[in-house]
């Protein structure tokens, strides 16, 4: 379950705040809104993550 939770918060929070880096910052990875979508992103990935752990047995 750690191992999905932990790839939960990878991949939630660089999709998020690559998004908020090139649709809201103008390529800025350091600027608010990347920053903001990065953290909003790993909060979701830990709650994916978990229930994928949960879903998938690991």
């Amino acid at each position: 379950m750690k191992l999905m939770i932990f790839l939960g918060i990878i991949i939630g929070g660089t999709i998020r705040g690559w998004l908020g880096a090139a649709l809201l910052d103008g390529g800025n990875w350091f600027g608010l809104w990347s920053l903001t979508l990065s953290s909003a992103g790993s909060i979701a990935g830990v709650f994916v993550g978990y229930k994928a752990g949960q879903y998938f047995g690991f």
